[in-house]
């Protein structure tokens, strides 16, 4: 399994000088079965999407964009996914089945659509699905793919756990923990769904948006804690653990002082922008 890392910012994109080396994109990574092959899975379409594109560099997107939840950071480059928009692309699109049965094309339209955005998901070029996915498991691609409900404020949020028979990819971009309790160590719960879907993963891509100083004070936004992937991977076994879903006013410098920090914790990272891993 080869994964790119297409954009690792949250909430807003992350433009400017101070912002190079780990990247201004939001969510989105993208997965191929091999590392000759182009990716046929998605994850996420936030900004970081338009570079999805360059993995295939000329072609169309053949494949599957699996959205965690429909946050503005995870959805908004959406209509700019150059391989995606052309004629030739064929694109399945699943999001978690939504509480009030709502169809997976009228909840993306509710954002991407006239007055907010000048056209709507049916006029993506080329051939386009949309489809709601239920908890559970599932084969995307060739892919096995387990998908559970995490808790993360303001609409369902699905984490996945994503194997190729030979590498797991566990990925929870946006979780509030503490939305359950504070846990044993006050970063929040370690629930039944975090550790199935970390247990005995290579690689877990958590959500650390937050500092511990910033957890109380910014917990209506529902987010993580940046040691909580750490001891969540340590309870359930998870080889590595890389901290995703920066802030968007995290600086290079402030990410480089985090980065020391996390590594006095294990097999832990920050993710950058442009990254490549082979599980």
């Amino acid at each position: 399994m080869r994964i790119r890392f297409c954009g690792v910012r949250g909430s807003t994109p992350a433009p400017g000088a101070e912002f190079l080396r780990y990247g201004g994109h939001t969510s989105c990574l993208a997965v191929g079965l091999r590392a000759d092959a182009p990716p046929r899975l998605i994850l996420d379409a936030g900004t970081g999407i338009r570079a999805a594109s360059a993995e295939l560099g000329d072609g169309a997107f053949s494949g599957t964009v699996l959205l965690t939840h429909l946050h503005w950071d995870h959805v908004q480059g959406l209509p700019f996914f150059a391989a995606g928009d052309r004629g030739d692309a064929a694109v399945r699109l699943l999001m978690p089945e939504q509480e009030d049965g709502a169809s997976a094309e009228s909840v993306l339209a509710r954002a991407m659509s006239p007055p907010h955005f000048p056209m709507t998901p049916p006029e993506l070029r080329g051939s386009w699905s949309f489809d709601c996915l239920a908890p559970g498991e599932h084969e995307i691609e060739g892919l096995r793919v387990l998908a559970l409900e995490i808790p993360h404020k303001g609409g369902r949020t699905f984490g996945y756990r994503i194997s190729d028979g030979a590498g797991t990819l566990t990925y929870m971009p946006d979780h509030c923990p503490t939305a359950l309790g504070p846990g044993p160590d006050g970063c929040g719960e370690y629930h039944e769904a975090a550790l199935a879907l970390a247990a005995g993963a290579d690689l877990l891509v958590h959500d650390g948006h937050l500092l511990p100083e910033e957890l109380a004070e910014c917990a209506r936004f529902g987010h993580a804690s940046i040691e909580y992937g750490a001891r969540l991977a340590a309870r359930a076994g998870a080889a590595a653990t890389l901290v995703f879903h920066h802030a968007p006013g995290r600086t290079d410098a402030q990410l480089d002082e985090l980065a020391e920090r996390v590594r006095e914790w294990g097999e832990v990272g920050l993710a950058r922008q442009g990254e490549v891993l082979e599980l």
